[in-house]
C-alpha cells in the first residue's frame, strides 16, 4: 500500500507542474504574454523609401561703365571706361535609398513594471556556408497590440532598435582592400 501513495503524489505534482503557466489566467482570456521572462513573436515588416532632390541655379551680373567727352584747345577726345562681371552658378543634386526587412524573430519580454510598455529584446543567429547573419531588436510594445498568437508587428514597437548585421566571407568580400581603407583615412 505504500508503494501506492507514492505513486500518486508523484503524479499530483507532474499534473500541477503541466499548468503552471495557466494558473494564473482566466480560462476565458487569451494566453498572451505579459510578465517578465514570457516569449512574443515579431513579424518584422520594414520598408523604408527616401528620396531628395535639390537643384539650384544662381547668376550674378555686375556692370559698371563711365564715359566721358569733352575738347580742350584743338583736341577732341573721348574717354570711355567700362567694369563689367558675371558670375554663373548651375548645382544639381540627388539622393535615393531604400530599404526593406522581412522576417520574423522571438523576442523576451525582460521589463513589465508597466503593462502598458513592455520592454523587449531579443537576437537571432543565423549561419549558412560560413556566413554568419544577426538580427537585434530592442524596443517597447504595448499589451494590447500583442495578438492573440502572440504576435506583433515591428512597426507597432516604440523606440524600436533594429540591428541586421552579416560576418563571413561574402561580408569580408564587399568590404575595401587595405591599401583603399588607408588612402581614405588620409583623405
Amino acid at each position: 500500500m505504500k508503494h501506492l501513495s507514492i505513486v500518486i503524489t508523484i503524479s499530483a505534482i507532474t499534473c500541477h507542474a503541466q499548468f503552471v503557466e495557466s494558473a494564473t489566467r482566466s480560462l476565458y482570456s487569451d494566453v498572451k504574454a505579459f510578465r517578465k521572462g514570457d516569449v512574443v513573436t515579431i513579424l518584422i515588416v520594414e520598408d523604408a523609401q527616401a528620396d531628395n532632390q535639390a537643384a539650384t541655379q544662381n547668376n550674378t551680373s555686375t556692370e559698371l561703365s563711365a564715359q566721358a567727352s569733352g575738347t580742350i584747345g584743338n583736341n577732341q577726345g573721348n574717354v570711355s571706361v567700362g567694369i563689367g562681371t558675371q558670375n554663373t552658378f548651375n548645382g544639381r543634386g540627388a539622393t535615393n535609398r531604400s530599404e526593406r526587412v522581412r522576417a520574423k524573430l522571438t523576442a523576451r519580454i525582460v521589463d513589465a513594471s508597466n503593462l502598458n510598455a513592455l520592454q523587449i529584446e531579443g537576437t537571432r543567429s543565423v549561419t549558412i556556408n560560413g556566413e554568419t547573419q544577426t538580427i537585434t531588436l530592442r524596443g517597447y510594445v504595448r499589451f494590447v497590440d500583442i495578438s492573440p498568437d502572440n504576435t506583433v508587428y515591428s512597426f507597432q514597437i516604440a523606440d524600436l532598435v533594429l540591428i541586421y548585421n552579416g560576418e563571413g566571407v561574402i561580408s569580408r568580400a564587399q568590404e575595401p582592400g587595405l591599401f583603399t581603407r588607408f588612402i581614405r583615412l588620409l583623405f
